[in-house]
């Protein structure tokens, strides 16, 4: 009877039935399958956004299990605790899962390998969540890589197999064990009134992934390179959402993406460097997990970056009189997500004119992106900061002002985000005031903000702070010789 003992499946940030080697694996055994999701302390310390939005991905991927015969158990717990009991109620013999590469999911996951192994069980983990397992890529002299460009190099032409078929069928087992209901765990309670705004601006589930590369692919992806800083465009994929929560492999837009090269769009190469930048960020977390909470670069520490205050809750609310920024941080309230481009311009802001420190502008993010990501959304900040890996100095401080002349050259952003562009806003710089907490105390009624900082002041402190850190360094290390 020992091949007849169900698998036990556990879920995490991979929520698809198509190109899922662990599913694959599991499926192809001929044994039940129990996929199980838990709701551990990573899931309990979700920001409001991503944590709703997982939530939503969860219901769609139940769905998705029924229809090839299966179903989805949800636990609550310590995942080691959960699995242990799932493990003695059900008799079964093998864990398997995709692996994480942030630090404390190699914590957790190395902490239940060894745990359940000790018990007799087999354990196994698969690849899935990237391209290529970050200690499969190295420089010439076995390193890991620190710029991106010679990283992109050495990946461009390795062979990425082509992607898993999904299972028709799952095997159930005789008995299902008890689940927890989604609806119990109230993944959305701290979106409270924005939930049903930002419900209007996201894709759910591995259908809606695939619509969506499908239709970049289709109409976008020949401009991408010319067209994806535009902020007055919608140039790009939006698959960052799906890909957060594994509702599409990066496998699967990877080779799409080559089928677009070969099909002699050009600018999909541009495309793909973009996966392979989500592949670097994951390449540094894991060997340099510093990445997600401290600066990447040491000679950082000691920075006089500035805490929390009135600027910075002034950004927050998307009040700080320098439109493009405002206009970004709502299009953040709205829809769950902000164009990379003004990612780049709102941290710079934040870190370089009101030289606030990047975590906070990190957790901010965390609070409210839907496809929050914790190597991405780290590496951007400290790349932004200049503390991370990026082969520029600190004093690229980009002008906001300048670069909305620059992509959103008609306004047309800043319009759709700010109600005081217009004596008739449209919907969705209104749907900002119907999203945002009632005790911020804000209307569309409001005055334009007066700028909480002129922009060269604010570039030339940074300078000063920079140049001013730079020679503390110095004669800290002349006096330790």
């Amino acid at each position: 009877m020992t091949e007849l003992t169900p698998i036990i499946l556990w879920l995490r940030r991979d929520l698809r039935l198509s190109d899922h080697p662990a599913l694959h694996d599991a499926a192809a055994r001929g044994q039940p399958v129990i996929p199980l999701f838990i709701h551990d302390d990573e899931v309990a310390g979700l920001g409001a956004a991503p944590k709703w939005r997982l939530g939503l991905a969860l219901a769609k991927f139940a769905q998705a299990l029924e229809g090839a015969g299966s179903r989805l158990i949800l636990r609550r717990g310590d995942a080691l605790d959960v699995l242990r009991a799932l493990v003695a109620e059900t008799g079964a013999r093998d864990v398997i899962w995709t692996r994480g590469y942030a630090p404390d999911q190699i914590a957790r996951d190395t902490k239940v390998k060894a745990a359940l192994k000790a018990d007799g069980v087999q354990v196994q983990s698969h690849p899935g969540h990237l391209l290529f397992e970050p200690w499969e890529v190295a420089t010439k002299d076995g390193g890991f890589y620190k710029v991106y460009t010679p990283m992109w190099r050495a990946v461009r032409d390795r062979d990425v197999a082509e992607p898993l078929p999904a299972p028709s069928r799952i095997a159930a087992p005789d008995a299902w064990p008890a689940s927890d209901r989604l609806d119990d765990w109230q993944m959305g309670r701290a979106m409270d009134r924005g939930a049903a705004v930002v419900a209007g601006h996201i894709h759910v589930g591995e259908d809606a992934a695939h619509g969506r590369l499908d239709a970049f692919l289709a109409h976008r992806v020949a401009r991408y390179k010319s067209e994806r800083d535009r902020l007055d465009m919608d140039a790009c994929s939006g698959l960052s959402e799906n890909v957060t929560y594994g509702e599409i492999s990066p496998r699967t837009i990877w080779h799409a993406g080559w089928r677009a090269l070969h099909d002699g769009h050009a600018q999909a190469e541009d495309f793909l460097k973009e996966l392979v930048w989500r592949e670097f960020a994951y390449h540094l977390v894991y060997h340099t997990p510093r990445l997600t909470t401290e600066n990447w670069r040491p000679e950082w520490d000691g920075f006089p970056w500035q805490g929390e205050g009135e600027p910075v809750q002034a950004w927050r609310h998307g009040r700080t009189g320098i439109d493009v920024v405002d206009a970004a941080m709502r299009e953040l309230y709205v829809t769950g997500r902000m164009h990379n481009r003004a990612r780049m311009l709102v941290a710079s802001f934040l870190t370089k004119h009101l030289l606030v420190d990047w975590r906070l502008g990190r957790d901010w993010f965390a609070e409210c992106l839907v496809d929050w990501d914790p190597a991405a959304n780290a590496m951007g900040w400290q790349w932004v900061a200049g503390s991370g890996p990026d082969a520029a100095p600190y004093f690229r401080i980009f002008n906001p002002d300048t670069q909305a002349q620059k992509f959103d050259p008609d306004a047309a952003y800043r319009k759709a985000w700010l109600a005081e562009f217009s004596r008739t806003p449209p919907a969705t710089a209104l749907a900002f005031y119907d999203a945002c907490p009632r005790s911020w105390k804000l209307s569309p009624g409001d005055k334009r903000p007066i700028p909480i900082i002129e922009l060269k002041d604010g570039r030339e402190r940074a300078l000063a702070a920079y140049h001013d850190h730079k020679e503390k360094q110095k004669q800290e290390d002349m006096a330790h010789g």
